[in-house]
């Protein structure tokens, strides 16, 4: 892992607990949609329990809930601090702690999934690129990359200084959430208050994510070399009111 992304990933190494215990437990709530969606797109004669690669896999709550499913899967993120809790969660996965823009692993996967909008974080078109190029080399012939991507259409439309948090005893944390149209970035700052030798402690985070426009995100897949892929746009393709520009996409190898 190179210096300089392991100086910006070790940023969420704070986050961690919190991604455990809210977004992790949400995504569970999804974890039979995105087991059916996979399986959905998954090519046909490979094995009962396929190789999944997990990138950006956060705390492990896709790895524990797929290999539940019986995959055989392998995460991958660039927090330390996330991939212990992830080990805890899914014991029986295999985990790696290294960053998606210059990760290289062998064409051992039938799939690579990437969700909770992860390549988000990854804020410009060339480092993006370089995403898709590790990915697809990881991928095995006909392997498919299955991953959710928030566009400029969502954030333009509900990132207006909104707010969210929420009180535990052991911790309050609160995320004000903003965009620059121009630049089409998000700023998400963070403050997290925490129990730490019997004292209420304050740290600050402030992460950043890109708003991608649909054309460019497919462009730079397909001079990676990707095949048939399908954008799917979660308002107008599942029918759910106030996510239009957030897309699950899928491109084959």
């Amino acid at each position: 892992m190179n210096s300089t992304s392991a100086t910006r990933y070790r940023e969420y190494d704070n986050f961690a607990c919190i991604h455990s215990e809210s977004w992790g437990q949400e995504l569970k709530q999804w974890l039979p949609d995105i087991e059916k969606f996979i399986r959905q797109h998954l090519p046909e004669n490979i094995p009962k329990n396929p190789n999944i690669l997990d990138l950006c896999c956060g705390t492990g709550e896709l790895a524990q809930g797929l290999h539940q499913k019986g995959y055989q899967v392998t995460g991958l993120d660039g927090s330390e601090e996330m991939l212990r809790y992830a080990r805890q969660n899914a014991p029986d996965s295999e985990f790696i702690l290294d960053d998606a823009r210059f990760f290289k692993l062998p064409p051992t996967f039938h799939s690579v999934i990437s969700t909770t909008y992860g390549l988000n974080h990854v804020i410009t078109l060339e480092e993006l690129t370089s995403v898709f190029r590790n990915v697809y080399a990881s991928l095995l012939t006909n392997g498919v990359f299955i991953f959710d991507l928030k566009l400029d259409e969502f954030y333009r439309a509900s990132w207006h200084n909104s707010v969210l948090g929420d009180i535990k005893d052991e911790y309050v944390w609160t995320m004000l959430r903003c965009y620059n149209f121009q630049e089409r970035l998000g700023q998400i700052k963070t403050a997290i208050f925490q129990v730490l030798d019997d004292k209420w402690q304050r740290s600050n985070l402030t992460w950043q994510v890109k708003g991608y426009f649909k054309d460019e995100v497919k462009s730079a897949l397909q001079n990676v070399g990707f095949k048939n892929i399908h954008i799917y746009d979660v308002e107008r393709d599942f029918n759910q009111p106030g996510c239009a520009g957030i897309t699950y996409i899928v491109g084959y190898k």
